[in-house]
């Protein structure tokens, strides 16, 4: 492996404040489930005192839904700033680290990454952007690279090779991030070419990186089911102070507790083992043009990424117009 767990325990460490952020972000959120679901619940349950038990059940697990699928519209619409503020921007202090730079602590760290994800990204919907057409490119990749399969020591591997490419494809998605990294280490001001450059290094070496994200993805759900099955006694504790009776909703619960434990501590952990990795495999390495045309003839996200390439005008002021800056006419 081209990892090391200390090392991503150690970027953890010092970029602490970001991890209590997410902490903060993302047990939030599964609150603020908790407290819909079981509002909407308690406001179902009183209308049901209207009716007979069953209308009181049924009313309950609808109030329950609403509240908690009112949760999931109103994070539908907050995803570009997670992503901007709270992903890319622990990205950017781990990638400052990896190359031997220096952080300011507590919220100033926060505050810095904010700055560097604006230099590098510009608005948040261009990063949203950005990171979706990237996920489209990362799967024409995984398409291409069938002989990914043959690394994998499986006996009887063609009887089961739908499962081992939808677990390639889970894989994958610990990549979409590090391809944001590139961007931050190599200092770009364009970020949709740096994308292309880091998709097509990606493709060269699919391989080895493949391999890595294989491994790191076992650890992040094998490490997410123990959050799970731990979270499942408080998680019915929970629902049974609810009125009424949700059948469902202690896994529902444990789920998002082993949810928001993996995209708080887990998640983070495995990328910066990822960006380890990339950094590694890629060092010293161009784009190889032959990949390059691969991923043109292949993938329209790819062909995308190059008109927005082209049609970048980056973050910083325009120039001042030469008027301004011509001398001054003599009297």
């Amino acid at each position: 492996m081209d990892f090391s767990i200390s090392r991503g325990l150690g970027l953890m460490r010092q970029t602490a404040p970001f991890v209590l952020f997410r902490m903060v972000v993302y047990f939030a959120i599964t609150a603020a489930y908790i407290i819909a679901t079981g509002t909407g619940a308690g406001i179902g349950w009183g209308i049901g005192g209207f009716g007979d038990e069953e209308f009181r059940a049924s009313s309950t697990f609808w109030g329950g839904l609403i509240g908690f699928g009112g949760v999931a519209g109103v994070l539908f619409f907050l995803r570009d700033y997670l992503l901007y503020v709270v992903k890319a921007g622990h990205i950017a202090v781990m990638v400052e680290l990896l190359q031997g730079g220096t952080l300011p602590q507590g919220r100033g760290q926060i505050e810095h990454a904010r700055a560097v994800v604006t230099e590098r990204f510009g608005q948040a919907s261009a990063l949203f952007v950005l990171d979706r057409l990237i996920k489209g490119v990362l799967g024409a990749i995984t398409g291409l690279v069938q002989g990914l399969l043959t690394i994998l020591p499986i006996p009887g591997l063609d009887k089961i090779m739908g499962l081992v490419r939808a677990y390639l494809r889970v894989a994958v998605g610990l990549l979409d991030e590090v391809m944001l990294a590139h961007a931050i280490r190599t200092k770009s001001d364009n970020p949709f070419a740096s994308a292309r450059e880091a998709l097509v290094l990606y493709g060269q070496n699919a391989k080895p990186i493949m391999i890595n994200a294989v491994w790191l993805t076992a650890i992040v759900y094998g490490l997410s089911l123990v959050v799970f099955v731990v979270m499942l006694a408080p998680a019915a504790a929970v629902v049974y102070l609810m009125p009424g009776t949700i059948a469902a909703g202690g896994v529902v619960f444990a789920l998002l507790f082993a949810w928001a434990a993996k995209a708080a501590l887990i998640e983070p952990l495995a990328i910066a083992c990822m960006l380890q990795v990339f950094f590694k495999v890629t060092e010293g390495q161009t784009p190889n043009p032959e990949w390059e045309e691969k991923l043109t003839r292949a993938s329209d996200k790819f062909r995308k990424l190059g008109e927005k390439a082209a049609g970048w005008v980056g973050q910083k002021p325009a120039a001042p117009p030469a008027a301004q800056n011509a001398a001054p006419r003599p009297e």
